[in-house]
């Protein structure tokens, strides 16, 4: 009888980490940082520092979810331990649908760098991207973990060059400058946490790490720390070169910083690294969205096919395969803040459901070894996990009236999937 196939145990504490920071980098700073300045203006520093509060405090929840349960099913296999198959399933769709659109956002960011360059089609060139790391993916873990090493490392040399340049800048520009006031801020941060979105896929690499008990907590809250401090430095160093309303009209933000401190050569350079941010988020974006897929179909919440595993590479194809597709389909649209917008909704939806079952555990399972817990607690009752819930739906409800009701669609279609395939019809 053949033995079931079992995803690979191949990543390093330093793997897992930097993966998560690459993930984080270029998910957002690079992408979004102009279209977040139009509602933040110089204030944008403030908006990316409280994307990091929720992150931070929603980081925390998923760190001691992961200590407990070191799963690649991740928030699925979470929440359905407290609240039941049909909200896993709906958080788990979630997961994917964000995952997806979040591909598909970063690869159209990819495409605007680089027909900034070669004055290419957008979507052509986000198609063969899309393609390209979908073949990386497939090819194995290790790959993929290597690739992200790499680039990473170049991404964040981009960032810390765009500080360098505006050191010289700090104290030119009012950093408290508001011009759609402190609900733009808000608003500003909504958008912007596109750019956090990430850490909390480290955990879905549970099942391909060695030590996944110590190491991913670990790993997640190391990658947030190193991101925050970035982002609220690249943040002030870039209003303070260009000023809020010049990064606002710019399809490549921190090229033009580049280029205006630098000369042309600056902008190449920049732009170059900007191509590696934008790719190395895509492939991390796939590589967790297929991972929960995949735990979520070897829970059989999900068509078995979706699990299977080939042969030789020991990665999940048919998920690779489909996700890839729909990557292709979303790209399709060209509205990247609207993409951005739809998969922040997704996320904001899943971290208050994590924090909810950070809540709902402590008194389900009150014996359960936690190699991590959240701290600050009234007797069983952890207090941030609260916090992350009233913020993640304060930020639902900055969204325009259009993005919350794509995102009730999105849960609406999750939850007649589930119907369907709770009846075996799919």
């Amino acid at each position: 009888m053949k033995k079931p196939l079992h995803l690979k145990r191949e990543l390093s504490f330093l793997e897992v980490m930097l993966s998560g920071v690459g993930i984080i980098f270029g998910a957002g700073i690079y992408a979004l940082l102009g279209k977040a300045a139009a509602y933040g203006g110089n204030a944008l520093w403030l908006s990316f520092t409280i994307g990091a509060v929720l992150a931070a405090i929603t980081g925390l929840s998923y760190a001691e979810l992961s200590s407990i349960m070191p799963k690649a099913g991740a928030e699925y296999t979470y929440v359905n331990h407290a609240f039941g198959k049909r909200i896993a399933f709906l958080i788990g769709w979630m997961i994917i649908v964000s995952g997806i659109l979040a591909g598909a956002t970063v690869s159209l960011g990819f495409a605007g760098y680089f027909s900034a360059l070669f004055h290419t089609p957008i979507f052509l060139v986000a198609i063969l991207l899309i393609i390209a790391l979908g073949l990386i993916n497939f090819y194995g873990i290790k790959l993929s973990a290597d690739f992200a090493v790499a680039a990473t490392i170049v991404e964040s040399l981009g960032l810390i060059i765009v500080i360098a340049i505006g050191l010289p800048h700090i104290g030119t520009v009012n950093l408290l400058e508001m011009p759609k006031g402190i609900f733009g801020v808000f608003t500003a941060a909504a958008l912007i946490f596109f750019a956090y979105i990430g850490f909390e896929d480290i955990v879905r690499l549970a099942e391909e790490t060695k030590n996944a008990v110590r190491i991913i907590p670990l790993a997640l809250f190391s990658a947030i720390a190193i991101t925050t401090v970035i982002y609220i430095l690249v943040a002030i160093a870039a209003v303070s070169v260009l000023g809020w309303e010049a990064l606002a009209s710019s399809p490549a933000p921190l090229a033009e910083v580049a280029s205006k401190a630098l000369g042309a050569k600056a902008f190449l350079a920049l732009s170059v690294i900007a191509l590696f941010a934008t790719a190395n988020t895509v492939l991390m974006f796939f590589v967790a969205t297929s991972r929960i897929i995949y735990g979520m179909a070897k829970e059989s919440a999900l068509p078995k096919f979706f699990g299977w595993l080939h042969e030789t590479r020991r990665t999940p194809y048919i998920a690779i395969f489909i996700l890839s597709l729909l990557a292709i389909l979303f790209a399709s649209l060209g509205n990247m803040e609207l993409v951005a917008s739809i998969t922040d909704f997704a996320i904001f939806i899943t971290f208050a459901a994590i924090n909810a079952t950070v809540i709902c555990l402590r008194y389900k399972w009150p014996d359960a070894k936690r190699a991590f817990s959240v701290p600050i607690k009234i007797g069983k009752f952890p207090v941030l996990p609260v916090i992350g819930i009233v913020t993640s739906l304060l930020l639902i409800g900055s969204f325009e009236k259009n993005i919350i009701l794509y995102g009730i669609i999105s849960i609406a279609i999750g939850f007649l999937v589930f119907e369907l395939h709770s009846r075996k019809v799919i």
